[in-house]
């Protein structure tokens, strides 16, 4: 029983310890650049929900999804979840790679791996 009450507060601190001042996971080989992305598990609903409130929320900011449209970097594939991804990265590197600014209602994920293809380049400098 003891060791169970122990090992909480310890498990709180290495929790604590895994992320930075400024919020960002910092990941055990130093890696602290991160990408959100949409889970390919995302249904079209909801895929077509984060591009509108990314979207909306970036506008607020003076900042614009015209990478998605048509003459756009990352219109190509052009694709429900390939737009959202786009989208829901810039929203996540817009407002500082706070992991709750990649949720998205469960339908995204904080990914290591770079997911710039092309020309489509995902590390906006806000």
């Amino acid at each position: 029983m003891a060791k169970s009450i122990v090992s909480l507060p310890i498990l709180c601190l290495l929790l604590l310890l895994s992320f930075n001042s400024g919020g960002l996971l910092k990941l055990a080989n130093g890696q602290d650049k991160t990408w959100c992305v949409a889970k390919p598990s995302s249904n079209d609903s909801a895929l077509a929900s984060n591009i509108n409130f990314a979207c909306s929320q970036l506008g607020t900011l003076g900042l614009s999804c015209n990478m998605i449209q048509q003459a756009g970097i990352c219109y190509y594939p052009n694709t429900l979840i390939n737009h959202a991804s786009v989208v829901m990265n810039y929203y996540y590197q817009a407002l500082g790679r706070q992991v709750w600014n990649c949720d998205f209602g469960g339908s995204a994920l904080i990914t290591i791996s770079d997911p710039s293809y092309g020309i489509c380049q995902y590390g906006w400098e806000i």
